[in-house]
């Protein structure tokens, strides 16, 4: 990791030195936290921010010196002050230790020192819970029958999953995407609440799909992807993920969480890549959007998803569930003595 960020680091300060709109950069994501000694997985990329002043297009996914890097825009009103980073799941985990890159003006520095000092505070702690929380339930409330299939099934897939959050935000620990699903079940067991994580996991796949049809489903998945990478044109939020440099965290990373015990937790990122892929099909290439959706509607299938009313009274069935996971990060925020 320590090299890794060496190289990350010069790659911004070269970009720093000849871009003038470059006004910060941090480290953010799955790798912030990891020791300088830590092997960084082949599957995983090390994110960086760029703060602007105004809005600026993803840069992506893309190799430097070998490391795979994702290069991300941010506004400072976007990032706004301190005490909105404290209250942020999405920002505060960035600015608990140092991973300031470049500070020209100092103020990523003092939301480093503001943040690194009241991040455990539960006061900060609870106002992300909240976040999360309110997110859930209005993406899940929201939910309906209108637009193309891979539109409703990311709407009800993330909102869904981000109920895997609130343990993992109230366990001080960072918001991950692809993992998020193995990170809640750490916390919950290193606070003494494994029994709570089948019911959980159980939200996302109605009950398991066995590791074999995951397998099958990834192969169906590493299809489509490589289509879909081949024939993209239209820009989305998500482009950097579908492109043959983001493949190896797409399909080599679920296939690690397979081998590892953990093919239910792939199935969150198998049926996430599977809407993105049809979306870049839908808009350049809907042929082969048509030829491949029989694969997508069958890993769809398999959790019990497939139709608008599967997806509305799963949605319902998390709603009625978040009550219970409040109590939860209670119990992580504030634990029994």
């Amino acid at each position: 990791m320590g090299e890794a960020r060496s190289v990350a680091a010069r790659w911004v300060r070269e970009r720093a030195g000849r871009d003038p709109g470059v006004r910060g950069a941090f480290f953010s994501g799955s790798t912030v936290g990891l020791p300088a000694e830590a092997v960084l997985p082949s599957s995983s990329d090390v994110d960086v921010l760029l703060v602007r002043e105004e809005p600026a297009a993803k840069e992506g996914k893309f190799r430097h010196e070998g490391v795979l890097l994702e290069v991300s825009a941010v506004t400072w009103d976007e990032l706004g002050g301190p005490e909105d980073v404290l209250g942020s799941w999405v920002f505060a985990p960035s600015f608990r230790t140092d991973t300031v890159i470049v500070d020209p003006t100092g103020r990523l520095a003092a939301l480093r020192d503001r943040v690194a000092v009241g991040f455990a505070d539960p006061v900060w702690v609870w106002r992300r819970c909240a976040g999360v929380r309110r997110r859930v339930e209005e993406g899940l409330r929201a939910l309906d029958g209108a637009g193309p299939l891979h539109e409703q099934v990311t709407r009800w897939l993330f909102p869904t999953s981000l109920l895997a959050l609130v343990p993992v935000v109230a366990g001080l620990r960072n918001p991950t995407v692809r993992r998020r699903y193995v990170v809640a079940r750490e916390v919950l067991a290193a606070y003494g609440l494994a029994d709570r994580y089948p019911e959980l996991l159980g939200l996302l796949d109605g009950g398991g799909v066995p590791a074999g049809r995951v397998r099958e489903h990834l192969a169906g998945l590493a299809r489509t992807f490589d289509v879909a990478a081949s024939v993209a044109r239209t820009r989305f939020p998500f482009s950097a993920d579908v492109t043959v440099a983001g493949r190896p965290v797409v399909v080599d990373g679920s296939r690690e969480l397979v081998e590892a015990g953990r093919h239910r937790e792939a199935m969150f990122w198998i049926v996430a890549t599977y809407a993105r892929c049809h979306a870049i099909l839908a808009a350049d290439a809907p042929e082969w959007g048509v030829r491949l959706l029989p694969l997508f509607e069958a890993a769809l299938a398999d959790l019990g998803v497939a139709s608008v009313g599967d997806r509305r009274r799963r949605a319902d069935e998390a709603l009625a569930a978040v009550p219970g996971w409040w109590s939860v990060a209670g119990r992580i925020v504030t634990p029994p003595r």
